[in-house]
């Protein structure tokens, strides 16, 4: 038996265990994180993220996600700003941009400074792709939304009732129109301007936060002239704020990342 060093993080209440296997590589990361990920034999997590250099030059670092039920993610904003974090604060790089490596592209990473520690950190989440969202409604047992990939398949509804999250949102994510399964967002638009949103997480089931489905709410909410073009986005762990900039068409993602603590566990 080995053992492997592991941080806690969580962005906005969405928490992953993380590993620099830069120095510690791990074997099998999906069987890991089954097993690590539950929260009452195990650490307790949302999944598990492997830090490593970019096997390419265009980029400084790369990440790999695995969610709680062992399958590989595409992308996660939460953990790319935990990432930056880490990266800064850990003494791994002195840079406050970091090009960050996914199965979804290079990411760009903008670390906000408050001393020596870092406060937030925007990230540049690329364009978002949009389909015809009939081809979704004419499902009769599909409620109409809009579809928004920011990278990794997000299915977007606004309704009043977003806590059938629990109910609903397992359904949706298993449905027949998407083959390799889709992340949901229930959102609801806030006397404040504020856009109240709660997530059902393929592969995690409810997530107190998710920043691939916040970007992808705000680009739906400004679609269906909900909202301009930026966004608060209030999930159940925190609030994370969206830009979907008509320059560029990039969406950009800024909110905090914070340690929870540091441990060992046996391989």
């Amino acid at each position: 038996m080995k053992k492997i060093p592991i941080t806690k993080m969580h962005g906005c209440g969405n928490d992953y265990i993380y590993v620099n296997v830069m120095q510690h590589p791990i074997a099998d990361p999906s069987a890991a994180a089954i097993r690590w990920s539950d929260r009452h034999t195990g650490i307790g997590s949302d999944g598990l993220v492997l830090i490593d250099k970019s096997p390419v030059p265009e980029a400084d670092y790369s990440m790999r996600i695995f969610n709680a039920d062992g399958s590989e993610a595409m992308m996660c904003g939460n953990a790319s700003r935990c990432i930056g974090k880490y990266l800064f604060e850990r003494c791994i790089t002195d840079k406050t941009e970091i090009r960050l490596l996914t199965l979804s592209g290079i990411k760009t990473l903008r670390l906000q400074l408050a001393g020596s520690k870092v406060q937030s950190v925007t990230v540049d989440m690329g364009e978002p792709v949009l389909e015809d969202h009939a081809l979704f409604a004419a499902s009769p047992d599909l409620k109409s939304g809009t579809f928004v990939s920011m990278g990794n398949p997000h299915y977007v509804i606004f309704t009043h009732d977003i806590d059938q999250v629990g109910a609903t949102g397992p359904l949706l994510e298993n449905h027949p129109v998407f083959p390799k399964r889709c992340n949901i967002e229930f959102a609801r638009m806030e006397p404040d301007g504020s856009i109240r949103t709660r997530v059902w997480e393929r592969g995690s089931g409810i997530t107190q936060a998710c920043g691939t489905g916040a970007c992808a709410t705000a680009v739906a909410a400004c679609l269906g002239n909900r909202a301009g073009r930026r966004s608060s986005i209030v999930m159940d762990g925190g609030t994370l704020h969206i830009e979907w900039r008509e320059a560029d068409n990039h969406v950009y993602m800024t909110g905090p990342a914070e340690f929870v603590f540091d441990s060992e566990i046996e391989m």
